[in-house]
């Protein structure tokens, strides 16, 4: 088990928390009660990839769990919802998205994500200085608001992280059309109900179309 103060103390340069810490209300909530035991059991049957990180955004197995009708009913009010994963090696932060709509993350591993708020950007720009990061132990369930900026995990250990993503329906696959843009904020819509920040030193986000709005240090986690 990878221990939080070591880690913590390995990234002094951060803003750093425990996922128990009063700091990440106002980023979102630790969701108990849902049954979850079958969604890991599927996801020992997911590999870590030798570099970078795998999205799937839907899942087959993970969507014909008992799991998904109840998260579906209650949680999301009886919205459709699809139930992926991403599972990697990243340790930066490299950019930083959000939703129209609350995300829920179970953290098959133990792992680390670095947030921010939607309140916080400015002329379609967000000073990475702003970043707070979360130790989240594995095993844990849950919700980022539809305000809380985030992107892929950071791994904690050399073998990397995994981690289900659920999200409403449609989420992060690709856009059908070009649009009119009618607010600066149209900018950053990168992908269905998806709007990403990149940070300049990520060229393979900017070469697909993601606005380079991140300011300061391309974040990284030490583990």
């Amino acid at each position: 088990m990878v221990s939080y103060e070591l880690i913590k103390k390995k990234n002094l340069h951060l803003n750093f928390h425990h996922i128990s810490d009063r700091h990440f209300q106002e980023f979102g909530k630790i969701i108990e009660n849902y049954d979850v035991e079958e969604l890991k059991t599927q996801m020992e049957k997911t590999d870590i990839p030798q570099e970078g990180n795998r999205y799937v955004a839907s899942d087959s197995q993970l969507e014909s769990t008992k799991f998904k009708g109840e998260i579906q009913t209650s949680f999301y009010g009886n919205m459709p919802v699809q139930i992926g994963y991403c599972n990697g090696r990243n340790s930066t932060l490299n950019g930083l998205e959000y939703h129209k709509g609350s995300e829920i993350n179970i953290a098959i591993t133990d792992l680390v994500l670095l947030l921010g708020r939607v309140q916080d950007i400015e002329n379609c720009c967000y000073n990475a200085n702003d970043v707070s990061a979360f130790f989240i132990p594995a095993g844990t369930v849950l919700e980022l608001y539809g305000t809380t900026l985030h992107f892929a995990p950071c791994k904690v250990e050399e073998i990397g992280f995994k981690t289900i993503v659920i999200l409403p329906e449609g989420t992060n696959q690709p856009l059908e059309e070009e649009f009119k843009k009618y607010t600066p904020e149209d900018r950053l819509l990168f992908m269905r109900n998806k709007w990403l920040i990149a940070h300049p030193e990520r060229d393979v986000l900017i070469n697909k179309g993601a606005y380079p709005g991140i300011k300061g240090e391309n974040i990284e986690v030490y583990y």
